[in-house]
């Protein structure tokens, strides 16, 4: 792969501890270049699939000899043809996303993600696009397996800016409707949405056979809520402000957050959606790192 110039987005010193990891789809999907992923189509490639009987015109090259003298009726071998995948970066990019207490705001985390696995993509020669949204869709950039297309992302990611309020399902509804061959969906969001709403969005992306991987982003102080005092708290999407002390709505914070957590958990889980729960303290890098590999181990 050619020489990435440096982006804001793209660390190629925190990104060596993924040179020999992989981002490999869990379900079949569908292409043309032969890669890392299983594909529906069957044809003259890496993996045995399976045996069907001889027809005139097959490659003799294929035929089992083996099965022959055994049988003496000509099969050929099928294999599982190995291809590339698409993967579409549906990116937030909500005013609630400029938010953060740790030195980078949820915004920025999630561009490092989308960075750093848009290399990953690009490195494997699969196919990778950007997704921007906000109550709609800001930008869409279409998958594309080349250096070029990683630069162009790159280029996008250090121009994005929070915007508008937050319409998550309006975007996922559009996207899933644009979106004609299957592949992998991968979400950066902090889902601040009605989560209903917002599930049945995703439940249609897999209606239409996509993998669909959530990175549910929060920052630290979201999870926490360590604050002290009397506190001015401001809606980033409605600028609406309010002045409280933290110490009586700790508790109750905590437990609506859980809950909040836990029915996304659930019911992607349910709708076999892998969804990850993301703290802005944990480094990119580490997330990316410990999920891949857990990824590969899991299959």
């Amino acid at each position: 792969m050619a020489k990435v110039e440096a982006y804001k987005y793209f660390d190629p010193r925190r990104l060596k501890r993924l040179k020999n990891m992989t981002f490999v789809a869990r379900f079949l999907v569908e292409g043309f270049i032969s890669g890392l992923h299983r594909s529906p189509h069957k044809g003259f490639s890496v993996e045995f699939a399976e045996y069907r009987k001889y027809i005139v015109g097959d490659d003799v090259r294929r035929i089992d000899w083996k099965v022959y003298q055994k049988t003496k009726r000509l099969f050929v071998k099928e294999y599982q043809e190995e291809t590339n995948l698409r993967c579409y970066i549906l990116l937030d990019v909500s005013a609630s996303m400029g938010y953060g207490t740790g030195g980078v705001t949820k915004l920025e985390y999630v561009s490092y993600l989308a960075g750093a696995v848009a290399y990953l993509m690009t490195k494997q020669r699969d196919s990778v696009g950007l997704v921007l949204f906000s109550d709609g869709i800001e930008l869409f950039i279409p998958p594309k397996s080349s250096p070029l297309r990683l630069r162009q992302i790159l280029v996008e990611l250090e121009k994005v800016r929070p915007t508008r309020k937050t319409n998550v399902a309006s975007a996922f509804h559009a996207m899933a409707a644009r979106i004609k061959r299957r592949g992998l969906i991968l979400v950066l969001s902090d889902l601040y949405d009605d989560p209903e709403i917002v599930l049945r969005a995703l439940q249609h992306f897999r209606h239409r056979r996509h993998e669909v991987l959530v990175f549910h982003v929060l920052d630290h102080a979201e999870i926490d809520f360590p604050f002290d005092g009397l506190v001015s708290f401001r809606d980033m999407e409605t600028r609406d402000s309010v002045q409280v002390y933290p110490r009586y709505l700790r508790n109750e914070y905590r437990k609506k957050l859980e809950n909040f957590i836990r029915t996304y958990q659930k019911r992607c889980s349910d709708s076999d959606i892998e969804y990850l729960q993301i703290d802005t303290a944990t480094p990119y890098d580490t997330l990316l790192a410990s999920y891949l590999a857990k990824r590969s181990k899991l299959g």
